[in-house]
């Protein structure tokens, strides 16, 4: 029987760290993630009933697309049929499942391990169709998330918005540990991970139920860092060990009203995970007006963009999996404006 792993949280919190760790151990396949719960769920009405086994198909048809152009190769050609068959039922978490299953198959690996940290956002799906991994929750001071969101590619820039986003991830999170239980939940923070790798993931290995192996620490020797590293400059540090002191850095790069701006909004959040605010909670603002909001958001589009502007390296590695994202939302958009006529 083949188990699986779903990591979740928010994104720059050393999540592709943590995956090309685990996926050095001779149990765990661990590739680098398409993202299909995330681009599908949202368009999945556009398939019509997936009992109906051409609707499933086409459906299965796009996933394989979506894993052929990821920017990080999975070096496996995927036949719509063998994930057909594979599925115990006509639902996108069991395509999800499927596709993660036949890639550990060929690695001979007995867990599946997925990073597609957005997927907390359908976990209730994912349960309900019969996909019901061992959830890690790695987290990370959000004021450093923040900080290294502003510097990649992907998603939000404005402190406001990053914070915002960073609060929303941990409540899920956390409420699905609640919901969960302790079972099938372990919690894991960056700062402990890059401070004491070895002895958490000894633990980590305990919970699973597979022996710790050492190349596991070996990690950025290993192809999948260096392919992963390859297809954008925010993968860099995977070819390198451990970076141990590569915390609180916002400290130091944020300015003091981001600070004020990310506490007021998620200090809460922060103070439950055992990060320390750096403001008084007396001086924290409760609300913004709806004219520093709009500022807010004229910033951050503005702030993607430049970024974009210069980051051509990751974005000729990912140009040909967002054009057909891109396309697929297209149809989807088009197939709304029909059925709502």
């Amino acid at each position: 029987m083949i188990k699986g792993i779903q990591i979740i949280g928010t994104q720059r919190s050393g999540s592709n760290l943590l995956r090309v760790m685990l996926h050095q151990s001779s149990h765990i396949c661990a590739p680098h993630p398409p993202h299909i719960l995330k681009t599908f769920f949202p368009i999945l009405e556009m398939y019509g009933d997936l009992s109906v086994d051409y609707n499933f198909r086409r459906l299965v048809s796009d996933i394989c697309t979506l894993i052929r152009l990821n920017p990080v190769s999975w070096n496996y050609f995927y036949e719509t049929q063998d994930i057909i068959d594979r599925c115990e039922n006509n639902s996108l978490p069991q395509i999800l499942k499927a596709v993660y299953e036949l890639k550990a198959v060929q690695k001979n690996a007995n867990i599946w391990c997925c990073k597609s940290m957005a997927n907390v956002k359908y976990y209730a799906s994912m349960e309900d169709a019969g996909v019901q991994p061992f959830y890690i929750y790695l987290y990370r001071d959000g004021r450093d998330v923040a900080l290294s969101f502003m510097k990649a590619v992907v998603g939000e820039k404005h402190i406001y918005h990053l914070a915002k986003q960073w609060k929303q991830d941990q409540n899920m999170a956390l409420n699905l540990e609640k919901e969960i239980g302790k079972e099938r939940f372990f919690r894991i923070s960056y700062e402990e991970l890059t401070r004491n790798p070895k002895a958490i993931l000894i633990e980590l290995c305990l919970r699973l139920s597979i022996p710790f192996e050492p190349q596991i620490l070996n990690y950025y020797k290993s192809n999948e860092s260096k392919i992963t590293a390859e297809a954008g400059n925010m993968w860099n540090n995977l070819v390198k060990p451990v970076i141990k002191h590569n915390s609180n850095k916002f400290i130091h790069e944020l300015s003091t009203e981001e600070i004020l701006i990310f506490e007021s909004i998620a200090g809460e959040i922060l103070e439950n995970l055992d990060y320390p605010l750096i403001n008084d909670r007396s001086v924290l603002r409760n609300n913004f007006t709806p004219a520093e909001i709009d500022d807010f958001c004229a910033k951050n589009k503005s702030m993607k963009e430049s970024v974009r502007e210069h980051v051509t390296l990751d974005m000729e590695k990912r140009q040909a999996q967002e054009d057909f994202v891109h396309n697929l939302y297209q149809d989807y958009y088009s197939f709304e404006a029909i059925t709502k006529q």
